[in-house]
Protein backbone atom coordinates (compact mmCIF):
# COMPACT_ATOMS: atom_id res chain seq x y z
CA UNK A 1 0.00 0.00 0.00
CA UNK A 2 2.80 2.23 0.79
CA UNK A 3 4.53 1.50 -2.40
CA UNK A 4 1.09 2.67 -4.33
CA UNK A 5 1.26 6.11 -2.63
CA UNK A 6 5.18 6.37 -3.27
CA UNK A 7 4.71 5.71 -7.24
CA UNK A 8 1.65 8.41 -6.98
CA UNK A 9 4.00 10.65 -5.46
CA UNK A 10 6.85 9.63 -7.51
CA UNK A 11 4.90 10.34 -10.53
CA UNK A 12 2.30 13.36 -9.61
CA UNK A 13 5.97 15.03 -8.39
CA UNK A 14 7.66 13.67 -12.34
CA UNK A 15 4.39 15.21 -13.63
CA UNK A 16 4.72 19.07 -12.06
CA UNK A 17 8.49 18.86 -13.12
CA UNK A 18 7.78 18.38 -16.60
CA UNK A 19 5.18 20.36 -17.22
CA UNK A 20 7.19 23.36 -15.60
CA UNK A 21 7.70 25.99 -18.12
CA UNK A 22 11.86 25.85 -18.05
CA UNK A 23 11.75 22.00 -19.01
CA UNK A 24 9.17 22.61 -21.82
CA UNK A 25 11.06 25.52 -22.97
CA UNK A 26 14.26 23.85 -22.85
CA UNK A 27 12.49 20.69 -24.74
CA UNK A 28 10.84 23.07 -27.30
CA UNK A 29 14.88 24.79 -27.70
CA UNK A 30 16.85 21.84 -28.28
CA UNK A 31 14.00 20.46 -31.18
CA UNK A 32 13.96 23.63 -32.35
CA UNK A 33 17.72 23.89 -32.54
CA UNK A 34 18.35 20.50 -33.83
CA UNK A 35 16.33 21.65 -36.90
CA UNK A 36 17.77 24.72 -37.24
CA UNK A 37 21.23 23.20 -37.48
CA UNK A 38 20.31 21.25 -39.97
CA UNK A 39 18.84 24.62 -42.07
CA UNK A 40 22.06 26.16 -41.66
CA UNK A 41 24.37 23.40 -42.36
CA UNK A 42 22.36 23.15 -45.54
CA UNK A 43 22.84 26.54 -46.67
CA UNK A 44 26.26 26.41 -45.48
CA UNK A 45 27.21 23.12 -47.67
CA UNK A 46 24.69 23.22 -50.33
CA UNK A 47 25.12 27.01 -51.22
CA UNK A 48 27.76 28.90 -49.64
CA UNK A 49 30.40 26.89 -49.17
CA UNK A 50 30.41 25.71 -53.22
CA UNK A 51 30.25 29.24 -54.29
CA UNK A 52 33.43 30.09 -51.86
CA UNK A 53 35.78 26.56 -52.75
CA UNK A 54 35.24 27.51 -56.72
CA UNK A 55 36.97 30.93 -55.65
CA UNK A 56 39.01 29.60 -53.93
CA UNK A 57 39.90 26.97 -56.36
CA UNK A 58 40.08 29.44 -58.68
CA UNK A 59 42.93 31.54 -57.18
CA UNK A 60 44.44 28.28 -56.15
CA UNK A 61 44.42 26.89 -59.74
CA UNK A 62 43.16 23.48 -58.67
CA UNK A 63 39.41 21.65 -59.45
CA UNK A 64 38.89 22.14 -55.96
CA UNK A 65 40.23 22.75 -52.40
CA UNK A 66 40.19 19.12 -52.00
CA UNK A 67 43.33 18.92 -53.77
CA UNK A 68 45.50 21.66 -51.97
CA UNK A 69 47.84 19.09 -49.61
CA UNK A 70 51.63 20.03 -48.72
CA UNK A 71 53.29 16.76 -48.72
CA UNK A 72 55.80 16.05 -46.07
CA UNK A 73 56.66 12.66 -47.00
CA UNK A 74 55.37 10.93 -50.58
CA UNK A 75 54.68 7.92 -51.64
CA UNK A 76 53.73 6.65 -55.27
CA UNK A 77 51.65 3.66 -56.53
CA UNK A 78 50.58 2.53 -59.77
CA UNK A 79 46.92 3.06 -61.33
CA UNK A 80 45.20 1.03 -63.48
CA UNK A 81 46.84 2.66 -66.75
CA UNK A 82 50.09 2.07 -65.40
CA UNK A 83 50.90 5.58 -64.59
CA UNK A 84 52.86 6.56 -61.53
CA UNK A 85 50.20 8.51 -58.90
CA UNK A 86 50.59 9.67 -54.97
CA UNK A 87 49.67 7.32 -52.67
CA UNK A 88 47.77 9.19 -49.90
CA UNK A 89 47.39 6.54 -47.76
CA UNK A 90 50.74 6.01 -47.06
CA UNK A 91 51.95 9.83 -47.70
CA UNK A 92 52.42 11.81 -44.70
CA UNK A 93 51.09 15.17 -45.82
CA UNK A 94 49.26 18.21 -44.48
CA UNK A 95 45.82 18.82 -46.15
CA UNK A 96 45.39 22.32 -46.13
CA UNK A 97 42.13 21.92 -48.59
CA UNK A 98 40.10 20.03 -45.48
CA UNK A 99 41.33 22.66 -43.13
CA UNK A 100 40.36 25.68 -45.43
CA UNK A 101 36.56 24.03 -45.88
CA UNK A 102 36.76 23.59 -42.05
CA UNK A 103 37.38 27.37 -41.48
CA UNK A 104 35.20 28.10 -44.15
CA UNK A 105 32.36 26.34 -42.96
CA UNK A 106 32.75 27.74 -39.36
CA UNK A 107 33.00 31.69 -40.68
CA UNK A 108 29.98 30.83 -42.75
CA UNK A 109 27.73 28.82 -39.85
CA UNK A 110 29.33 32.14 -37.78
CA UNK A 111 28.06 34.60 -40.10
CA UNK A 112 24.58 33.29 -40.58
CA UNK A 113 24.01 32.60 -37.09
CA UNK A 114 24.73 36.42 -36.31
CA UNK A 115 22.85 37.64 -39.13
CA UNK A 116 19.51 35.71 -37.88
CA UNK A 117 20.31 36.59 -34.03
CA UNK A 118 20.73 39.94 -35.02
CA UNK A 119 17.41 39.77 -36.48
CA UNK A 120 15.79 38.20 -34.01
CA UNK A 121 17.32 40.86 -31.52
CA UNK A 122 15.60 43.39 -33.79
CA UNK A 123 12.16 42.09 -33.61
CA UNK A 124 12.60 41.25 -29.77
CA UNK A 125 13.73 44.81 -29.44
CA UNK A 126 10.84 46.60 -31.67
CA UNK A 127 8.71 44.31 -28.88
CA UNK A 128 10.31 45.61 -26.13
CA UNK A 129 10.16 49.67 -27.92
CA UNK A 130 6.16 48.79 -28.28
CA UNK A 131 5.24 47.68 -24.66
CA UNK A 132 7.20 50.20 -23.30
CA UNK A 133 5.47 52.66 -25.26
CA UNK A 134 2.30 50.97 -24.21
CA UNK A 135 3.42 51.14 -20.49
CA UNK A 136 4.25 54.91 -21.07
CA UNK A 137 0.39 55.30 -22.58
CA UNK A 138 -0.70 53.62 -19.53
CA UNK A 139 1.21 55.76 -17.44
CA UNK A 140 0.14 59.21 -18.64
CA UNK A 141 -3.28 58.41 -19.09
CA UNK A 142 -3.54 57.50 -15.22
CA UNK A 143 -1.57 60.48 -14.52
CA UNK A 144 -3.99 62.83 -16.15
CA UNK A 145 -6.85 60.82 -15.17
CA UNK A 146 -5.30 61.31 -11.20
CA UNK A 147 -4.43 64.96 -12.14
CA UNK A 148 -7.88 65.54 -13.27
CA UNK A 149 -9.26 64.37 -10.41
CA UNK A 150 -7.41 66.23 -8.48
CA UNK A 151 -8.89 69.86 -9.92
CA UNK A 152 -12.27 68.19 -9.97
CA UNK A 153 -11.94 68.02 -5.82
CA UNK A 154 -9.95 71.26 -5.73
CA UNK A 155 -13.05 72.54 -8.17
CA UNK A 156 -15.31 71.30 -5.42
CA UNK A 157 -12.88 71.86 -2.28
CA UNK A 158 -13.43 75.92 -3.27
CA UNK A 159 -17.09 75.40 -3.88
CA UNK A 160 -17.48 74.10 -0.68
CA UNK A 161 -15.06 76.51 0.78
CA UNK A 162 -16.79 79.68 -0.63
CA UNK A 163 -19.98 77.93 0.36
CA UNK A 164 -18.47 77.90 4.25
CA UNK A 165 -17.39 81.33 4.04
CA UNK A 166 -20.92 82.70 2.52
CA UNK A 167 -22.33 81.34 5.88
CA UNK A 168 -20.40 82.11 8.16
CA UNK A 169 -20.39 86.15 6.81
CA UNK A 170 -23.58 85.71 6.73
CA UNK A 171 -24.71 84.30 10.14
CA UNK A 172 -25.08 87.47 13.26
CA UNK A 173 -22.20 88.08 15.45
CA UNK A 174 -22.18 86.87 18.40
CA UNK A 175 -23.71 89.48 20.84
CA UNK A 176 -21.91 88.45 24.24
CA UNK A 177 -18.39 88.33 22.24
CA UNK A 178 -16.87 91.19 22.87
CA UNK A 179 -14.37 93.09 20.53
Amino acid sequence: MANDKEKKGFWKEFKEFITRGNILDMAVGIIVGGAFTAIVNALCNNILKPIVNWILALILGTDSLSEVYTFLTTAYTTDETGAQVIDLANSIYIDWGTFINAIINFLLIAIVLFLIIKALMRVQKMKDEAKAAIEEAKKKAEEEKAAKKAAEEETSAAAAGVSAADATAAAPADPEKKE
